[in-house]
């Protein structure tokens, strides 16, 4: 265990998120999305929902500034203005976490299958709802 670390948090998501770099992105899916269970950038958060991870995540990982978009959803059902309550749960994790409101990002499903074969990291939670998953730009720390 570890002081103001959220348990959630494994040692393995603990190391990715130290290994990640600026503008690398971070994918935190539901537990329905298609992945390889050989890929070497997952790390499975069985029992966590894709919210929840995001919040314990948002709370230590510097999501990026300096872009107009920085978390991205897929477009649901074909209809990009449609907003699941998973979404919803989402946005508020964002913009709790960031003290600010941040745009997800709708994006037409085969760009965000693509966004996350292509993402650092690929956080697998136990999310059950629909279109549960999203991706984060990593950020930097400024100098003090």
């Amino acid at each position: 265990m570890l002081k103001q670390i959220d348990p959630i948090l494994s040692p393995e998501l603990l190391y990715a998120l130290r290994s990640m770099g600026h503008r690398h992105d971070i994918a935190i899916v539901d537990a329905n999305f298609p992945c390889d269970p050989g890929d070497e950038r997952l790390i499975r958060l069985d029992g966590i929902s894709g919210p929840r991870a995001l919040e314990a995540i948002l709370k230590i990982f510097p999501l990026e500034e300096q872009e107009p978009h920085v978390a991205w959803r897929m477009i649901a059902e074909g209809d990009a203005a449609k907003i699941l309550p998973v979404f919803e749960d989402y946005s508020a994790g964002l913009d709790k976490t960031q003290g600010k409101a941040v745009e997800l990002t709708a994006v037409e499903p085969d760009e965000f299958k693509d966004r996350v074969r292509a993402a650092h990291t690929v956080v697998v939670t136990g999310e059950r709802r629909f279109y549960g998953s999203v991706i984060l730009r990593k950020g930097v720390i400024a100098p003090e």
